[in-house]
């Protein structure tokens, strides 16, 4: 028996980076057809039932997904590694804003900034304690500190999705402030 956490799961992947793993064509805007998503699940023999999505949308603890007015489609919020635009509008963040990893990454990080890697954005949080808990899920987190303002002067635009999560294309290392050794 698949869990809601394990359906939520599969969720994000089939959304976010392999829609062709179940048979689903995601639109340029990132949208499924949810009784579509129905369908090709149990294709994919995961019974997912219209309550279940709607129970699993509105409790995501990180609101990764997000659903149409009429609730007819579902999309991810963000983190996409297929080819979407979300159509999110720029927005001025907050002055300061905040990125979560590890150690492992630090030196690439120092020498490059940060990179989307095999998503579309680099993820940045409104608050220390998000950055903390997204890099804890790798290990013990280091959080580094990006002030916007120099970014903006620079023409940089931020994009920030549903669900709070501030996007950028990348984030050179003059950016970012690193915490000390």
């Amino acid at each position: 028996m698949t869990t809601l956490e394990q359906k939520s799961k599969l969720l994000s992947r089939w959304l976010r980076h392999r829609p062709d793993a179940i048979g689903l064509e995601i639109d340029k805007r990132g949208w499924v057809d949810v009784a579509e998503l129905l369908v090709k699940s149990a294709g994919a023999g995961i019974a997912l039932t219209q309550d279940e999505l709607m129970q699993i949308v509105a409790e995501s603890d990180k609101q990764r997904f997000s659903l149409s007015e009429d609730r007819m489609r579902i999309r991810a919020a963000q983190g996409h590694s297929v080819d979407v635009d979300l159509k999110l509008p720029v927005k001025t963040p907050p002055p300061v804003l905040f990125h979560g990893t590890v150690q492992t990454f630090m030196a690439s990080i120092r020498r490059q900034g940060l990179l989307p890697g095999t998503r579309r954005d680099v993820h940045l949080s409104a608050t220390k304690q998000t950055a903390e808990e997204v890099g804890a899920r790798r290990g013990m987190p280091v959080v580094l500190l990006v002030e916007t303002f120099p970014l903006l002067r620079d023409g940089y635009q931020f994009r920030c999705s549903d669900n709070g999560v501030w996007l950028l294309p990348n984030v050179p290392p003059k950016y970012i402030r690193f915490p000390d050794k």
